[in-house]
């Protein structure tokens, strides 16, 4: 019989490489706290016309790309595929603005989207992110960009670029619009059959296509930055004037587009330099999206967040980040009559607050102490006759192998094996 497989695009992550992602989400909690924001957790299934009213019923995501199905009750269901649209769900639904003026949520969790897997881009895949509600000024803007270059730092990944773009507001897009189709318009042949409907329903969507002759066409296209409103532009001259005083560097990028409809103003991606992504480099994503509560049916609100997926992340982290997991004992027993006590010991070492194994299966010494090495154990504790007889155990360091006798009863035990762990320290 062949062996279940998992669904193609959707990976196992094994104990050996959790390491490296318990190295990212930690630094990102610790981040993101530090920047009093708060953790929100959203169901990974959601109606349908929550992504096709967010994300925009025209893009690659809804159109091709999203798990959907129609669930027993005859109700239209979709797995995640971003954590945005479930997180200003979430917002309205729980009528969060009471709270206050200003709201800092974060999350991580999977997303499903049924796009070609490649190296660090899976159907099911794991996303890290933050959102803030209520603030429309660029002050927010440059600290959240901030944040994520600190957040890439934090985790060694020190050759990015920052790439910002200003979709502008009503008032601009509606201005660019006339004039992006304005331009593609005599080249409406020569474009792909998406970028063809594209140009009908969102013309800015072009500028996004990755199909070569759609992207030489658009390299001549106006500039959004050329068509921005007043308040547009103080807007974004007082984010970049922001970001130079906190010592960011970062480009302007005005072919700079992304994947969603909701976006406003604000736009920026965070790239690395070199690496294991190769051409799909691309960390960080997000940008401002001030009209998409009021769109789900919340009040006017001012939005902005970013993205990050983990496993990409996981992907650059410099060699060495992160330490394997071993624990710091292992208990050996010699024998049938000293398995029960060792077991106990095992115990009262993890209660203890020290990460112990043992091997239940009554295998020889020689046998448990060579697993001991494999797993990197710092110490064995021996249980053997003669020492529990007296209620002890022996100690040993299996670098140095010294060793030496502690008591087996507690809290005389988790004392001792501390002490010996300080002194190797």
């Amino acid at each position: 019989m062949e062996p279940v497989r998992a669904v193609k695009g959707m990976n196992d992550v094994l104990p050996a490489e959790m390491p490296a992602w318990h190295l990212v989400e930690e630094r990102f909690r610790a981040l993101a706290e530090a920047y009093s924001y708060r953790e929100v957790r959203t169901p990974v299934v959601e109606p349908t016309a929550l992504f096709a009213r967010s994300i925009g019923e025209t893009t690659d995501i809804v159109e091709k790309e999203m798990y959907s199905f129609v669930d027993k009750g005859d109700e239209a269901l979709t797995l995640r595929p971003e954590g945005t649209a479930s997180s200003v769900r979430a917002y309205i639904q729980h009528s969060a603005w009471a709270e206050g003026p200003v709201t800092r949520w974060y999350y991580l969790g999977p997303m499903y989207r049924r796009e070609r897997p490649q190296k660090g881009r899976y159907r099911q895949f794991y996303q890290l992110g933050v959102e803030v509600y209520g603030d429309p000024g660029p002050h927010v803007d440059a600290e959240m960009i901030d944040m994520a270059v600190r957040l890439l730092e934090g985790l060694g990944i020190r050759r990015v670029t920052v790439e910002l773009n200003s979709l502008g507001g009503p008032g601009t897009r509606v201005a660019y619009r006339d004039a992006l189709s304005g331009f593609l318009s005599p080249s409406r042949e020569a474009l792909c059959p998406d970028c063809r409907r594209r140009l009908e329903h969102n013309p800015l969507r072009v500028l996004d296509c990755k199909v070569p002759t759609c992207r030489q066409i658009a390299a001549g296209a106006p500039r959004i930055t050329d068509h921005l409103t007043a308040e547009d532009r103080s807007h974004l001259d007082g984010l970049r004037r922001m970001l130079d005083r906190l010592g960011t560097p970062h480009v302007l990028e005005p072919r700079l587009v992304r994947g969603l409809d909701y976006y406003t103003r604000t736009l920026f991606e965070i790239k690395e330099e070199g690496g294991e992504l190769g051409s799909q480099n691309t960390l960080v994503g997000g940008g401002r999206y001030d009209g998409l509560v009021e769109s789900l049916g919340g009040p006017p609100t001012a939005a902005i967040g970013f993205a990050a997926g983990i496993e990409r992340l996981v992907l650059s982290l410099p060699d060495g980040s992160a330490n394997p997991i071993r624990p710091a004992v292992s208990v050996v027993s010699t024998g049938s009559a000293t398995l029960d006590p060792a077991v106990v010991a095992a115990r009262d070492l993890r209660l203890g607050g020290i990460a112990t194994d043992i091997d239940t299966r009554g295998s020889s010494l020689k046998s448990q102490l060579r697993r001991s090495d494999k797993l990197g154990a710092r110490f064995a504790l021996i249980v053997g006759e003669d020492e529990l007889s007296r209620g002890r155990a022996a100690l040993r360091d299996l670098g140095t192998k010294e060793q030496v006798e502690v008591p087996l009863s507690k809290p005389e035990i988790v004392d001792a094996v501390r002490t010996a762990m300080e002194k190797t320290t």
